[in-house]
C-alpha cells in the first residue's frame, strides 16, 4: 500500500489546534566541545483567538485592538476631514 497525501486530514489536524491550542516547549542547549555556552528555553501557544482569550491569553492586545476599532468609529470621519482640509491648505499657493 502505497501512502498518500490526504488533504482533509491536514484541515481536520488545524481544526482542532485551532479549536483546542496546541503548546509546544523546547529546551535547546548550544554546547562546544561538550561545554554548554548557551541555553534557551522556549514556549509557544498556538491556538484561534477565540481558544486564546479563554485562557486568558493576549487580553491586553485584545482589549487595546477593541479601544482602537471604537476610537476609529468615533473619530475616524473627523479625522479623515481635517488631514483632507490640511492637504488642501498645502497645495494653495
Amino acid at each position: 500500500m502505497r501512502p498518500r497525501k490526504d488533504d482533509e486530514a491536514l484541515v481536520d489536524v488545524l481544526d482542532v489546534v485551532l479549536r483546542d491550542g496546541a503548546i509546544l516547549r523546547a529546551d535547546v542547549i548550544v554546547s562546544v566541545a561538550d561545554i554548554p555556552l548557551v541555553g534557551i528555553k522556549l514556549t509557544a501557544a498556538i491556538a484561534g483567538m477565540a481558544t486564546m482569550q479563554e485562557y486568558g491569553l493576549f487580553e491586553e492586545w485584545d482589549l487595546e485592538h477593541r479601544r482602537s476599532a471604537i476610537t476609529r468609529r468615533q473619530y475616524g470621519d473627523r479625522d479623515q476631514s481635517i488631514a483632507i482640509g490640511d492637504r488642501s491648505s498645502d497645495e494653495r499657493p
